[in-house]
């Protein structure tokens, strides 16, 4: 919510010091394996933006909707296996009740005997290379920025598809995450701009957590309905 890096915001700091600006156009990034079609299919997905990328046929990139959120874990931690990189990340929707007490989990499903933590605070900068943080969940906090083989994603209920639109709650994200904090006093002030800066952070956040892996993407949704309209 307090992040200032608009172009408009550097060009006028570039301006006031007398710096010539140039702009140019990033036409493509070797994230993803290479993909620029899964970042276009993603941008698409997430209706980030239009693109003409409405499926992944033709892109070699591993891309899986799984029903289960432990069979998505087994399937990372067997991936971990191969080189260490690979590891779970989540939208920020449950407290780090860890924090404090890392014998508590804090993303919990009990209908199917899931039970995780958020990655532990005295490891947050060596959690996507110690080998036993596999075990551990990372937020956009500490894996924005990062590379892995592959990543499995949890989307929580801040993030969900009806009828084919992709809806955003920022009231559903835990009260632990900052990047939203002030939002109901914009809200109150500005309710047109606070609803679209939010709209842009929780989409913004799935695309990071959904493009760190550059071999393959898991997701697993906890709604039902989003579930199967990214199962395409």
């Amino acid at each position: 919510m307090k992040d200032i890096g608009t172009k408009e915001e550097i060009e006028k700091w570039a301006r006031l010091s007398g710096a010539e600006t140039v702009f140019m156009q990033l036409a493509s990034q070797f994230r993803c394996n290479g993909s620029d079609g899964y970042l276009a299919w993603l941008d698409n997905l997430l209706q980030i933006k239009n693109t003409a990328n409405y499926d992944l046929t033709d892109i070699e990139y591993e891309f899986k909707v799984f029903s289960n959120p432990a069979d998505m874990r087994n399937a990372i931690f067997e991936k971990n296996k191969e080189a260490n990189k690979a590891r779970m990340v989540a939208g920020y929707c449950w407290d780090w009740v860890s924090q404090k007490d890392i014998k508590k989990t804090d993303i919990n499903f009990p209908e199917f005997d899931f039970h995780m933590p958020w990655n532990f605070a005295q490891d947050s900068y060596l959690w996507s290379i110690k080998h036993d943080s596999v075990g551990e969940i990372g937020c956009i906090h500490t894996c924005q920025g990062l590379e892995l083989d592959y990543v499995g994603v949890i989307i929580g209920p801040d993030l969900i598809c009806r009828d084919g639109k992709i809806l955003t709650d920022p009231t559903q994200r835990a009260k632990t995450d900052a990047s939203i904090k002030g939002y109901k006093k914009l809200m109150q002030n500005n309710p047109e701009k606070a609803k679209d800066l939010l709209d842009q952070i929780i989409k913004n956040t799935y695309r990071t957590l959904m493009t760190r892996g550059m071999k393959g993407c898991y997701v697993y949704c906890t709604d039902e309905e989003t579930r199967e309209w990214m199962n395409i």
